[in-house]
């Protein structure tokens, strides 16, 4: 469909009697973009070149950052690459409808996907010309980047505007917590109401903060503290809470780690946290250290007073310090023993027993330490231990690929350290995932490989493991523009065009790391 020898007039276009689809975007019901405003503009775009429209998509509500959570959006792609569409253009109002994705790059990339298949894309705040040339692609691709770039710029200024709010004392969202009470106050600090469970303000100036709630509630929770101090463990005093009638916050019965969480959040004695896990542009939400908490002391008013508060913090930082291994294994040998099985949830939630992440800590993980007891688990973990090796070995061909790229280029390869993305001559992002062997029923082998376009590599380069998942098979080189996102299933033989992408080594992809001039490239 696109031309890249010919500009088209309104008239010429006119005369191709064109079919289009509509897509909106709106992220909140508060934008002046409305859903009606958007498709009434791109209509007249529409008449304007005699485009009949077909097909409405719409995705109300939902953020521009990734592609993932828009069905519309999701419906549009599949339905032509499917050949389930009627239409040959799709009209929406500007770039920012498109998308304002992380990496500006994800937005060329759709485009290409539905123009090749002859469907072509078009923003309603340019004229219409079907024509492809470079000033065209650069113009494009720099409103893609301002797009990304308002996203970011928003991120930042979001995240300001809440550790603002933090260090006033306004509540950011996450659970009352037993106890306490959440109250709606104007922009002038006078009260309103008290929020239930589910509802939010409604007023971009009103704040929200937390207060004791019912006395009742308050000495519940100072009996909590004096018991624990006492010597009751968290178990016990779930069981007296539970005998009592008493529920959580969420109308829940107690167990160990509700108890626990009441014991060690900072709320019941006025401070306000935040930040203490993030996960910024839709990325995986990850813990952050304490350098990193945004913290208000004496937020509000508490319900437990600080001496009570630390006094159970060392008792809980003391109460395993002192355990030395062989007692640590001992318990857990009981708990086995008593139990018949054991688990993560189980070591967690029983009493007396210290917390599962100090036996990962100690021993190098769960099953290490099963081993030492000489438990063996029901389920078969031989799996966890393969892919603890597999990480071993993705370590290993990352940093013998990255050698190899710098000794070649002379130049050194930037990683993410947190996605492990090699970047190549600053514009190429490289994924190196590991896929190991598993033995079919039948007895063929077959390989497993997630292509992941939250990492937005340019190519994935699939490390296929032998059948005793110790060494390296072979490689293949896919690019995401060729294999987007989903899961691959590779058998020993398959498809041409999978084959073709395969390779007995990486150099291939060292070769992509040389320079050459451009009369050698020509």
């Amino acid at each position: 469909m696109r031309q890249v020898d010919r500009i088209y007039t309104a008239d010429d276009i006119k005369k191709l009697h064109l079919k289009g689809a509509i897509y909106i975007r709106m992220s909140t019901e508060l934008q002046v973009e409305s859903p009606e405003n958007q498709e009434r503009q791109i209509r007249d775009y529409a008449e304007r070149y005699g485009i009949e429209i077909v097909k409405v998509y719409a995705d109300l509500g939902v953020s521009g950052i990734t592609a993932e959570q828009r069905e519309q959006f999701q419906a549009m792609l599949e339905d032509v690459e499917q050949g389930r569409n009627l239409y040959n253009i799709v009209l929406y109002l500007d770039e920012s409808r498109w998308g304002r994705f992380v990496d500006s790059r994800e937005a060329e990339y759709h485009r290409m996907c539905l123009e090749r298949k002859n469907v072509v894309c078009q923003s309603c705040d340019k004229p219409l010309t079907l024509s492809s040339n470079i000033a065209d692609r650069i113009i494009t691709l720099l409103r893609d980047e301002s797009a990304s770039d308002y996203s970011r710029q928003l991120s930042q200024k979001v995240f300001l505007g809440q550790c603002n709010l933090i260090q006033k004392g306004y509540r950011q969202g996450g659970p009352r917590g037993f106890g306490l009470r959440r109250l709606l106050i104007d922009e002038l600090g006078k009260p309103k109401q008290e929020l239930a469970i589910g509802q939010r303000k409604s007023l971009q100036t009103d704040r929200v903060i937390l207060i004791p709630g019912p006395q009742s509630e308050q000495e519940t929770v100072r009996w909590i503290y004096d018991q624990f101090i006492a010597g009751t463990r968290e178990n016990e005093i779930a069981n007296k809470l539970n005998i009592d009638g008493y529920k959580t916050d969420f109308g829940r019965p107690w167990t160990r780690g509700t108890v626990r969480e009441l014991l060690t959040n900072e709320k019941y004695i006025g401070n306000n946290l935040f930040n203490r896990r993030s996960g910024k542009l839709k990325s995986k939400t990850k813990n952050n250290p304490q350098s990193d908490w945004v913290r208000k002391e004496g937020a509000f008013k508490p319900v437990v007073d600080i001496e009570r508060f630390l006094k159970v913090q060392n008792l809980i930082k003391e109460r395993h310090q002192k355990l030395s291994n062989a007692e640590l294994l001992e318990r857990l040998k009981i708990l086995q023993t008593r139990v018949g099985r054991l688990s993560a949830l189980i070591i967690d939630e029983s009493e007396g027993m210290p917390p599962s992440s100090l036996y990962t800590q100690r021993f190098g993980g769960l099953l290490r330490a099963y081993k030492l007891i000489e438990y063996l688990p029901e389920r078969d973990y031989r799996y966890v231990e393969i892919n603890r090796k597999l990480r071993v070995f993705h370590s290993q061909v990352m940093e013998d690929t990255v050698a190899t790229i710098e000794k070649l280029s002379g130049r050194r390869v930037v990683i993410d350290s947190e996605t492990d993305l090699l970047e190549l001559n600053f514009n190429l992002f490289i994924s190196i995932v590991i896929s190991r062997c598993f033995r079919t029923p039948s007895g063929s082998f077959l390989w497993k490989i997630r292509l992941d376009t939250g990492l937005r590599p340019d190519i994935t380069v699939a490390v296929r493991m032998d059948s005793s998942n110790e060494k390296a098979y072979d490689y293949y080189m896919l690019p995401s523009l060729e294999f987007g996102a989903g899961d691959l299933k590779l058998l020993e033989e398959n498809a041409d065009l999978l084959d073709s992408f395969r390779s007995n080594n990486l150099e291939y992809l060292f070769n992509m790391s040389v320079n050459v001039s451009l009369d050698e490239a020509v």
